[in-house]
């Protein structure tokens, strides 16, 4: 799993013109799928954003976490987060999941999240056109893989 999270002062997802999700102070989790993702890579993934410290504390200091402020989460589907560039201009995405299985890991994703937050999280629609609209707030941005964790 491959994620994109970004510290925001908000951020909402509309479909259609009409806003389907929107959350205040919190995290909005850009999320991508391989085939190979396993429940293992859901949950450190889960626990690792929602201890991620990124949050300022009363010094001004990254010290405090999601949960701690009691922020809320917005997660969005991003098969792109797996793009290929190594040849030509335009980007492959072999390497995204399948939508049958990518479809029930996020799923598990989003209420893993929702397990570790200690309330629901707010989603977008999965293979949906999305119009993400946020204000990064920092900016603060950090990009995960469950594959590769440093």
């Amino acid at each position: 799993m491959r994620a994109v999270i970004q510290r925001v002062a908000h951020a909402s997802v509309t479909i259609g013109g009409v806003v389907k999700s929107r959350i205040g102070q919190g995290c909005l989790v850009l999320l991508g799928c391989e085939n190979a993702d396993t429940q293992d890579d859901i949950e450190w993934l889960a626990k690792k954003i929602a201890a991620l410290r990124i949050f300022d504390d009363d010094q001004g200091v990254m010290n405090r976490s999601v949960t701690d402020v009691g922020g809320e989460i917005l997660v969005v589907s991003q098969f792109t987060l797996w793009a290929s560039y190594k040849k030509g201009n335009r980007p492959s995405y072999l390497r995204a999941g399948s939508h049958e299985v990518t479809v029930p890991l996020y799923e598990k994703f989003v209420a893993a999240m929702a397990v570790q937050l200690g309330k629901p999280v707010q989603t977008g629609e999965f293979g949906a056109d999305m119009k993400v609209e946020l204000l990064n707030d920092g900016p603060v941005t950090i990009c995960m893989d469950t594959k590769n964790k440093e």
